[in-house]
């Protein structure tokens, strides 16, 4: 039986390593999973809203909700665009405008501090837009 040792190997050449290193590869995915999962909440962060708890079950998400925001100044936000009260129902025409034959639901989210009286205007104005559609957006007990 023969046996070829390293000595006996042809000078200046080497064998083609078979072998894939891995760990580089390993490192890089586990960066790139940190990286997505602290950029992943930031992300859908919005307009700062102190929302009310609920015992309601979460909606199904529709194709394009729309989002309008009051904070607890009372600022109305429709779509993360800061709207005037003033210039609400003109924004709201144009939402309704824009979304065809069937209204968008809307996802209302106010702060829990804000008066009642300002969460009713604003429905007041959805509803005489015709967005029907209405979800009071809260978060659920325990959380």
């Amino acid at each position: 039986m023969a046996v070829k040792l390293p000595s006996q190997a042809a000078r200046g050449r080497r064998a083609p390593m078979a072998d894939i290193n891995v760990t580089p590869l390993v490192d890089v995915m586990l960066v790139l999973l940190i990286i997505f999962m602290v950029t992943a909440p930031l992300m859908t962060a919005g307009v700062p809203v102190n929302l009310p708890d609920s015992r309601a079950k979460p909606l199904a998400n529709p194709a394009k909700p729309v989002r309008i925001a009051i904070d607890a100044r009372g600022t109305v936000f429709v779509d993360e665009v800061e709207v005037s009260d003033a210039t609400l129902p003109d924004a709201l025409a144009q939402l309704v405008a824009r979304s065809g034959a069937e209204p968008p639901q809307v996802y209302l989210r106010a702060d829990r501090e804000l008066p009642y009286s300002k969460v009713v205007a604003v429905m007041g104005e959805l509803s005489r837009a015709g967005l029907t559609k209405v979800a009071l957006v809260t978060v659920a007990q325990g959380q």
